[in-house]
């Protein structure tokens, strides 16, 4: 009998919310198979496993990986706003000297310290 591995698929499909799933699969399942044998296709049919970035532990993978006991398979879905974007409004918003390393400056102490 081939040797059975557990992996956890992982998809978030809105804000605070992951879907994971815990898979055995055999030994030597490479990640597409994996994404496969989890059924998130038909959970969510708006998915497109095919071409959707996908990582292990938080970083991008190939899809030919072969996982290891106890990976986290991560499917990840696009950005709605570019983070450099949204820093900017963030801090446009509060205003300066409210936000970073200004916000709690000591009394007499130098600027940056």
């Amino acid at each position: 009998m081939a040797a059975e591995i557990d992996v956890v698929v992982a998809y978030a499909p809105a804000p605070r919310q992951v879907h994971e799933l815990a898979l055995k699969v055999a030994a030597g399942t490479t990640l597409a198979q994996a994404l496969q044998a989890s059924g998130l296709a038909a959970l969510y049919p708006e998915l497109d496993l095919a071409h959707a970035p996908v990582g292990v532990w938080g970083r991008r993978a190939a899809r030919e990986l072969v996982l290891r006991d106890q990976d986290r398979v991560e499917v990840y879905r696009p950005l709605r706003v570019d983070p450099k974007v949204a820093r900017r409004e963030r801090f446009a918003k509060q205003g300066p000297g409210t936000a970073g390393l200004f916000a709690r400056r000591r009394a007499g102490a130098k600027a940056g310290y």
